[in-house]
């Protein structure tokens, strides 16, 4: 039985269910399908079958290098108009078709035929091969007459039979059947591998062989990637005709078309059209393939007639219409399913790209001139006639056949549709890396992640580019939802993502303001106390439970501006949690970062100090895990404007240290006793002109639990607190402390006695050509967990790593004298210190963290940098593992 449905008669014409197509004076005709090896057609799904390797898979879409054998079988006449290749096994072979030595001959019955699955041992159904009328790519010496091609898949065996009762028991002579094994594995074919032809000779008025323009014009729509003719494996020098072109010079419609072929992988799509080219030249004499283009099931465009993508190409392809269209087929047969959106997708890619070259709508119209008289489905085409034809239409439209496909022919609506469209609903989702959520937009101090959404597919969009100031900044495929661009410069920047649909049409997403900020300046205060859960005071009466969170107002409070805020100075002191844990402070209005700024035990209180970016004028404090009471202590706030202070960086140097007498008397700081220290005039710290210092205060020997307050020589001591601690604990905080009127700044202890030692790091001063603070983050930047930023190992005893900080993360390179970074020391094995300095320097006799084996603690660190940009951190005893989290610089 036939495999596909029987050809139809309308108005006397008979409809061709395979592809055909014209020649160059527009009557050549084009066709091409196949059947299956005992399967179905039309099963195929969007992408194949895995590509699951096999005979005349191709390796990166180029079919095999070696010549296509050709395989010839002579037929035997029976008489009575009947012949016959009887069942047997063959040398390999993918595409067949039957010719005979009289192209003007008629079999007016049917040619069918069968064949063996190399794949499964089984036959298939038996298939009609349909004749196709003589000069089909022009009146060509010794060319046969002929049956279409069609593509059976691997095979190795194979039986015609051949009936024409209609023409009185005559059949021509010479019937062969002729097998294609574009792998050239199989046996040795015949020398000439193909027939002894002449070129045809042209009149005057034949196709040009000189392209129009070199390029060919540019087009409306992107050209999309396409395997060219040296990709899929021509071998050129076997096509020795020119190329030719459109008379006129401008395509004017394109034709939709299948190949109706037998399922197949998209492995084996370059070998199925190396097989029609193959067969078109070497079995039926033809200059070249037909079609312009052809596509697979899983979206890949493959060149076809040679003379240039970018070029108006006369092919073989819809008889009638050849000299003023462009043809695309698409690999398949879809009478029974329709074609992969893949597919779809680039045929409209295709086709608009080719429209496009000349001004058509693809969604348009077109009129063009009969090449031919014929009759199709009633309608009468006269040759030299006009007539109007969708600018992209099946071959259906022109010519009596079923093609493209009873199901691919609806979906033209697609295809144009696509051809058409642009990308819809673009939108910037959010950004990331180095930007961190500002009210209605971002701040970023430089490298962001811009990630988008959009409701059209990849398969149609070409391409994506990051907008910056509407400056190109980062150009992505179709199939990319984010990139990374830097944004620079301080102050307000629109970043918006524009789309190229695969049409050509451009869409931009609305944009979102991305801040750069610009430096800082300091404005210290005396310590005062903002926040307090135990009394109510800026937040509720209530511990912070497990997993939330509370908002502190910081714009307009006492004493702070209400506007111009960029970061604040919290001391922030956990106490009474009922469970180790840890809790995060961040800007209100962003995402909360994967970073800590205080860990701590059950019962016991920890302080830490937290420069902190303020966003719509709050911020907000996290806890992870059980409950806690949280104060914060304000000792200073940046504003975005050069009324305050600038930073200095300094040592790490050791000024005070009640054990030797150094900076203070040698002795210990008795209950409720304050002792005050020299800080200008000393370790590089100028007379004058200092407004704060930025010390490194550590508690040691501690004979009860208590907390030491420090604050401005001169001045009513405040209610708040820097360090809180245990007896025998030793414990370090940072402190940004302002300057009293007499140069000293004054520690006071509440209860015992404890020893302080005290390392400065830095000042603030009213030079105001010193470094102002750029926040950014908070970033975790080192993890020797992880291995982030240095090596992925607990930092052992009397070892150092060092951190690359400036030129990384969107720090700059240069300009750089200090970072401001959290550092947490946890799973110490022992109790010890680490300090942290300048990679440049000796290491200094101060310490930042001081621990106890097992416990987690963290320190706010602000370190000078190295001039190459680093720092370092050594570790003095056991092992440990080190987190740094950044969260500003100090750029000069």
């Amino acid at each position: 039985m036939r495999s596909g449905r029987r050809a139809r008669r309308k108005t006397g014409t008979r409809v061709r269910r395979t592809a055909v197509g014209a020649a160059l004076a527009g009557v050549t005709v084009l066709a091409f399908q196949a059947a299956a090896n005992g399967a179905v057609f039309g099963n195929e799904d969007d992408k194949g079958s895995a590509d699951t390797p096999s005979l005349y898979s191709a390796q990166a879409g180029r079919a095999s290098s070696r010549p296509s054998q050709i395989h010839r079988l002579g037929l035997t006449d029976k008489g009575n108009g009947e012949a016959i290749l009887s069942r047997r096994g063959t040398e390999p072979f993918g595409l067949l078709g039957v010719t005979w030595a009289n192209p003007h001959a008629h079999i007016k019955g049917t040619i069918e035929a069968r064949t063996r699955s190399i794949e499964t041992g089984k036959w298939s159904d038996w298939i009609e091969l349909e004749p196709q009328p003589a000069g089909m790519d022009g009146v060509r010496t010794g060319a046969p007459g002929s049956t279409e091609p069609k593509w059976v898949g691997p095979s190795d065996g194979a039986e015609v039979r051949i009936s024409d009762g209609a023409a009185a028991g005559t059949l021509p002579r010479g019937l062969t059947l002729n097998l294609v094994d574009p792998s050239g594995a199989g046996a040795e074919a015949k020398k000439n591998g193909g027939l002894d032809t002449e070129p045809v000779a042209f009149a005057a008025d034949d196709p040009p062989t000189t392209p129009p323009t070199t390029p060919g014009p540019a087009s409306t729509a992107p050209q999309p990637r396409v395997v060219t003719r040296a990709e899929w494996g021509v071998d050129e020098s076997t096509v020795t005709e020119p190329a030719i072109y459109l008379p006129d010079g401008s395509i004017k419609a394109a034709f939709v078309h299948h190949t109706d072929s037998a399922p197949y992988e998209c492995s084996q799509s370059a070998s199925v059209v190396k097989s029609i080219l193959d067969y078109h030249m070497k079995v039926e004499g033809w200059r070249d393939i037909g079609y312009n283009f052809l596509v697979d099931k899983c979206g890949t465009i493959f060149e076809g007639r040679k003379g240039g993508i970018d070029q108006p190409v006369y092919g073989a392809h819809t008889y009638g219409w050849n000299a003023q269209s462009t043809g695309v087929a698409v690999i398949g047969n879809y009478m029974q399913e329709g074609a992969s959106n893949a597919a779809l997708a680039a045929v409209s890619k295709i086709i608009a790209y080719k429209l496009g070259q000349y001004g058509v709508d693809p969604a348009g119209k077109a009129t063009l001139t009969a090449g031919a008289t014929q009759t199709v489905g009633g309608k009468q085409f006269t040759l030299g006639q006009t007539y109007e034809f969708n600018a992209i239409s099946g071959h259906r439209d022109g010519y009596a056949t079923a093609c493209p496909g009873d199901q691919l022919y609806p979906q033209l609506s697609t295809i144009r549709s696509y051809a058409t469209g642009s990308v819809t609903g673009l939108a910037i989702s959010g950004l990331a890396g180095g930007a961190t959520k500002a009210g209605s937009g971002y701040e970023t101090t430089g490298p962001v992640t811009v990630n988008w959404s959009t409701s059209t597919s990849s398969d149609l969009i070409h391409r994506f580019e990051v907008l910056v100031d509407d400056q190109v900044a980062a150009t992505t495929a179709g199939g990319a939802r984010g990139a990374s661009v830097t944004v620079s410069g301080y102050g307000d920047h629109r970043v918006a993502v524009r789309a190229t649909h695969t049409s050509g049409k451009v869409t931009t997403s609305p944009a979102v303001t991305v801040t750069v900020p610009g430096p800082k300046t300091l404005h210290p205060v005396a310590p005062k106390r903002l926040m307090n859960t135990i009394a109510g005071v800026g937040v509720p009466k209530a511990k912070v439970g497990a997993g939330q969170e509370v908002v502190l107002d910081i714009a307009g409070v006492d004493g702070i501006p209400a506007s111009r805020i960029g970061a604040v100075v919290l001391n922030v002191t956990a106490t009474n949690p009922t469970t180790s844990g840890y809790v995060s402070v961040y800007p209100n209005g962003t995402a909360r970062p994967t970073t800590s700024n205080l860990n701590f035990k059950a019962g016991v209180s920890i302080p830490n100090l937290v420069v902190v970016p303020v966003v719509d004028g709050k911020v907000r404090f996290y806890n992870h895990a059980g409950t806690v009471d949280l104060l914060a202590d304000l000792t200073g706030y940046y504003l975005k404007d050069d009324t305050g202070s600038t930073f200095a960086p300094t040592g790490p140097a050791r000024i005070m240290n009640t054990l030797a007498g150094v900076g203070v008397p040698k002795a210990k700081i008795g209950p409720a006793a304050t002792v005050s220290l020299q800080v200008t005039g000393t370790a590089g710290i100028p007379s004058s002109g200092v407004t704060a210092v930025v010390m490194n205060v550590t508690a040691t020997n501690p004979t009860t639990s208590g907390y030491v307050s420090v604050f401005p020589s001169g001045t009513v001591r405040p209610t708040t607190s820097n360090l809180n601690f245990r007896a025998g604990q030793s414990i370090p905080n940072l402190v940004i402390v302002p300057v009293g009127a007499d140069g000293k700044i004054s520690f006071y202890n509440h209860a015992g006695t404890v020893d302080l030692l005290g390392d400065i790091t830095g000042y603030f001063t009213t030079d105001s050509t010193e470094a102002k603070h750029i926040n950014i983050g908070p970033m975790r930047v080192m993890n020797t967990m992880a291995g982030l930023g240095a090596p992925k190992a607990p930092v052992g005893a009397q070892q150092s790593v060092t951190l690359k900080v400036a030129g990384v993360n969107g720090i700059p390179a240069s300009g750089v004298k200090a970072v401001v970074i959290n550092v947490t020391a946890t799973n110490p094995t022992n109790s010890g210190w680490v300090s942290v300095y300048p990679s440049d320097q000796v290491r200094p006799p101060v310490s930042n963290l001081n621990f106890t084996a097992g416990l987690t603690i963290p320190n706010l660190v602000v370190v000078p940098v190295s001039a190459d940009g680093k720092i370092s951190f050594y570790n003095h005893a056991g092992t440990v593992d080190l987190l740094g989290d950044i969260t500003g610089y100090f750029l000069k």
